[in-house]
């Protein structure tokens, strides 16, 4: 079975994200003054084969923490969709 795997990164509550804190400065100027808490992250998509659902739920968390997130400060969000 192949399944497709979305991987939403995040920082962690409490973490700085420079980068949020930039867009959100911005954003006033631009005529967006209703917009706030602003965070940056990186998404990641990929195709895996499995036997299982649960196979590839194993293996998604499996990749996230040990190469695709720094679990100190990041937290993965997984999507996981059967393809046909």
């Amino acid at each position: 079975m192949k399944f497709s795997i979305l991987v939403d990164i995040q920082l962690l509550e409490g973490i700085s994200d420079p980068a949020g804190a930039t867009i959100e400065r911005a954003l006033p100027a631009l005529g967006y003054k209703e917009i706030c808490d602003v965070s940056v992250g990186k998404t990641i998509r990929f195709t895996l084969e499995a036997t299982s659902l649960s196979e590839a739920q194993k293996t998604s968390e499996k990749i996230c923490s040990l190469f695709l997130t720094n679990p100190v400060i990041e937290e993965a969000k997984i999507v996981i969709e059967e393809l046909s």
